[in-house]
């Protein structure tokens, strides 16, 4: 059905294709036929307007889907006008013709466009490549030696790790270096009492030098003079005069580092003088106790030994204890090797060799005896503890290294500083000074 043109004209519009029009010129010869679809035409839209070369010429495009060139219409692959198969077969030879493939991407045959002038490409054999050869890596200069490890030969002996224990302490040296501070406190404790005394000055001295450097990690500056001397004032007071010089050497020591912290401004006051504080108190006042239980007179020097006895007892039946049967740990956040196994070792031994010791010594019944052990144990291990909890605080594993297998001096008074008073306390009752 047809309908009327909108714009006034009177013929139908409709879907008939229009006929080709006529060519430019009058050669009836290649007038164009009627189109048809051939079986594979791909065609396109028909387009209204038509184009031509200017000035005219054998390569006119006349209308739609219709070449009028000088070359056949019919495609030798395709049927129906429309296909440019390439230039006739006395033009293939020119260089300067493009090829052309279908209007649609179809490829041109092959035999159109011959490659036989293009060399193949062979195998080449390789054999005549040599053959890769491991060479030996370049020698490093002479005294310098190169990355990785060091390898051992006849003439140098491989390196030997440090044997260390389940505990993680290098055994051997902490067995060597507990033996030469026992020494070191036994030996002038029996013979030349005042150079006990030296010997207790001098720890204190390299205790409050390692606090003091320990504590500069979280920010804070204690004066180092004023503290070394106030500590070895404490420790000297508490020899001669008793308790109540020991509290005055405290409050002496306080105050002579509050006033020399003056002098450098008030920038982190309050935090300077706290740790000073916590270090008087923890190293000099402590200390103090031992140098009153060496002053006792008479039997000064058993009351300093039955105290360390007991500690290196705790600290031995700990250790054996923890090591073989420890499972439960006591204060895994501040100090998790030490196990409730540990603990019940330590108390044991302690217990038992007190009992002994005292008796021996003191004439002392047994139960007092290990009442006094059990007490001095218990108080050891809470001092280990606290200087545990200092430890992890400030970030740092031991107070310092110079102590093969310990750490730091600090780190073998710990527990002895925390036993001293309770030491002193319960001998005062049990053992009462003659005189």
């Amino acid at each position: 059905m047809s309908h009327p043109d909108p714009y006034g004209n009177t013929e139908s519009r409709g879907w008939d294709r229009p006929a080709a029009p006529a060519l430019p010129w009058p050669d009836t010869d290649l007038e164009p036929g009627p189109w048809r679809p051939g079986p594979a035409a791909h065609t396109h839209p028909a387009e209204p307007d038509t184009y031509a070369r200017p000035g005219g010429g054998p390569d006119t495009y006349a209308g739609p889907d219709t070449y009028a060139g000088p070359y056949p219409t019919t495609s030798r692959h395709h049927d129906g006008p429309g296909r440019y198969d390439g230039p006739p077969a006395g033009d293939r030879g020119r260089r300067d013709e493009p090829r052309h493939d279908g209007p649609w991407g179809e490829p041109a045959r092959d035999d159109e466009y011959p490659t036989a002038q293009i060399a193949p490409v062979r195998d080449e054999p390789t054999e005549q490549i040599p053959a890769v050869r491991d060479e030996p890596a370049p020698e490093p200069p002479a005294g310098r030696r190169g990355p990785g490890r060091r390898r051992a030969s006849a003439e140098r002996p491989p390196t030997t790790e440090p044997t260390t224990s389940r505990a993680g302490r290098n055994l051997p040296a902490a067995i060597g270096v507990g033996v030469a501070l026992g020494a070191a406190v036994v030996v002038p404790l029996f013979f030349f009492m005042p150079a006990f005394l030296a010997v207790l000055a001098t720890a204190v001295g390299i205790g409050i030098w390692e606090m003091a450097r320990a504590v500069r990690r979280s920010g804070a500056h204690p004066p180092l003079a004023p503290l070394v001397a106030g500590g070895v004032i404490t420790v000297g007071l508490a020899w001669y005069a008793g308790p109540d010089a020991l509290c005055l050497g405290l409050l002496v020591t306080v105050l002579g580092t509050m006033i020399w912290r003056l002098g450098d401004g008030p920038g982190n006051y309050q935090r300077d003088l706290t740790a000073a504080t916590l270090i008087a108190v923890y190293v000099p006042f402590l200390a103090g106790f031992a140098a009153m239980l060496a002053a006792a007179p008479g039997d000064g020097h058993l009351r300093v030994l039955v105290t360390l006895a007991a500690v290196v007892l705790s600290d031995t039946g700990g250790y054996a204890a923890g090591v073989s049967f420890g499972k439960h740990p006591m204060a895994p956040t501040i100090s998790p090797k030490k196990s409730w196994e540990g603990f019940a070792g330590s108390v044991a031994a302690a217990a038992a060799g007190s009992a002994a010791l005292l008796w021996a010594l003191f004439d002392v019944a047994p139960w007092w005896g290990a009442l006094f052990g059990m007490a001095i144990s218990v108080s050891a291990v809470l001092g280990d503890l606290a200087e545990s909890m200092i430890k992890r605080d400030l970030g740092v594993k031991d107070m310092s290294n110079l102590l093969p297998g310990h750490g730091g001096l600090m780190d073998r008074l710990d527990s002895i500083l925390f036993a001293v008073p309770v030491a002193y306390l319960l001998l005062a009752v049990f053992v009462p000074v003659v005189g």
